[in-house]
């Protein structure tokens, strides 16, 4: 074939040509019928298999062949030009049986295979707006099949508005022969608003030039995106406004957020307490004492519990003390460990400057004391002297400033020593502010 304007026609015709010498080398070949080379080798390959078939009579120069769904007239003449070696031959496209298929679209765009079952929405529409092929996901966002969707018209799926607005996108991109990135809005099967983003771009189909488009749903997306802005904003709401000191801890103790609450209790600015290690907000403590909240605090972070309260010592900026019972809270869906942890300060003592620690014999003298017992009972609970209670009960009212037996239970609880809500009396805490008991 040396007449370049025929085989410039034949690009726009559904046929193939193509010429080869032995043993099957290929010299030439084009025509319209196959939208890439590969398919187009494919399709060489199985010519060659055919012709070479033992059982082939030798002058069969003329047959049917199905190739990927469709129909092929071939004619492959013997070489009557003295051309040494050379095989020439030509495949028309033909539908043998078109009432068996109508409108079967056609699958065998360059993408249409690897996308048919994929998650990601695809389509193939003609220049008319005509579905010819598109995927179960595609359909899915309709409501409908793919074996639907095929032949039908975008108007048949899509309110007039929208649909004018895709066919003018569609225009658009066979003009500009380019992909166009492309956020798709939607009415969903129940009828909320659905919401895919994604890519159309022309592609060849048969002997024409289509838009194919493919897209991934983000509605479920978008929508937790706006779910956690909101709880967010939720979250900052009650930060900044319930009252509540509170703080948010990475997992190495160190204050990421804090509420203005927190910031007041701790007698300093916001700023100065964003960044700070929490061991530094705390009161000096015996080794003992510390090293058994840092174990609770390591079982928090290690997930082997998602919550729990405790108690400690915070101490101010201008060096004073109270107690303070803490609520903290693992953040993170990770299940080695937590990345955060918030910290609530559920209740609080009354703040006081340092003072000599209590013994355990006086903490407990303090809770019966606040259950009404008499000195006399005291002794004999406690199993000690008269006289020795005296003598705790005058160094209690030194070191709490208090003065008569009702000021000793009142400044036991505001300074966090007894339990507010505890009957009968006990000590808030195995650690309580003025005591290592």
């Amino acid at each position: 074939m040396d007449d370049s304007s025929l085989k410039a026609l034949l690009e726009h015709l559904p046929v193939f040509w193509w010429e080869v010498a032995e043993p099957w080398q290929v010299l030439e070949r084009g025509g319209g019928a196959f939208a890439d080379t590969r398919t187009a080798q494919r399709f060489l390959e199985r010519m060659h298999q055919e012709l070479s078939s033992p059982g082939r009579p030798l002058d069969a120069d003329h047959w049917q062949a199905r190739f990927d769904g469709r129909t092929f007239d071939v004619s492959c003449p013997p070489d009557d030009n003295g051309t040494h070696g050379r095989t020439r031959g030509l495949a028309v496209e033909v539908d043998a049986h078109p009432e068996a298929h109508p409108e079967e679209p056609r699958r065998y765009a360059a993408f249409a295979d690897l996308v048919d079952l994929a998650p990601a929405a695809a389509f193939i529409r003609d220049r008319e707006g005509r579905y010819l092929w598109a995927n179960h996901a595609y359909a899915h966002l309709y409501g409908t099949t793919a074996g639907e969707l095929a032949g039908k018209y975008i108007e048949d799926f899509d309110a007039p508005a929208d649909a004018a607005q895709f066919r003018a996108l569609d225009q658009e991109i066979l003009a500009r022969g380019t992909p166009v990135r492309h956020t798709l809005g939607y009415r969903r099967p129940d009828g909320s608003a659905g919401r895919a983003v994604g890519h159309r771009f022309p592609v060849r189909e048969d002997t024409q030039t289509c838009v194919a488009g493919i897209y991934v749903d983000i509605t479920d997306h978008l929508r937790a995106l706006v779910q956690r802005q909101e709880a967010e904003e939720h979250l900052q709401a009650l930060r900044d406004h319930s009252g509540l000191p509170c703080a948010l801890l990475s997992a190495a103790g160190r204050v990421i957020e804090a509420s203005t609450a927190a910031a007041e209790l701790l007698r300093v600015g916001l700023p100065d307490l964003i960044g700070r290690r929490a061991h530094t907000l705390l009161a000096p403590a015996p080794a003992v004492d510390l090293e058994r909240l840092h174990h609770r605090w390591n079982g928090l972070i290690a997930r082997r519990t998602r919550r729990m309260e405790t108690s400690a010592v915070l101490v101010d900026g201008e060096g004073r003390q109270r107690r303070a019972q803490l609520h903290l809270t693992t953040v993170g869906h990770s299940a080695a460990h937590a990345r955060h942890v918030w910290a609530v300060v559920t209740h609080q003592s009354l703040a006081h400057d340092a003072h000599p620690s209590l013994t355990a014999a006086q903490v407990r003298i303090l809770s019966l004391l606040a259950e009404g017992s008499s000195n006399s009972d005291i002794a004999t609970s406690l199993k000690l002297s008269r006289q020795t209670v005296d003598y705790h009960l005058s160094r209690l009212r030194h070191h709490l400033g208090a003065a008569t037996r009702p000021a000793l239970v009142a400044r036991a609880y505001v300074l966090g020593i007894l339990a507010p809500r505890a009957w009968p009396p006990r000590s808030a805490t195995a650690a309580h502010p003025l005591s290592t008991a």
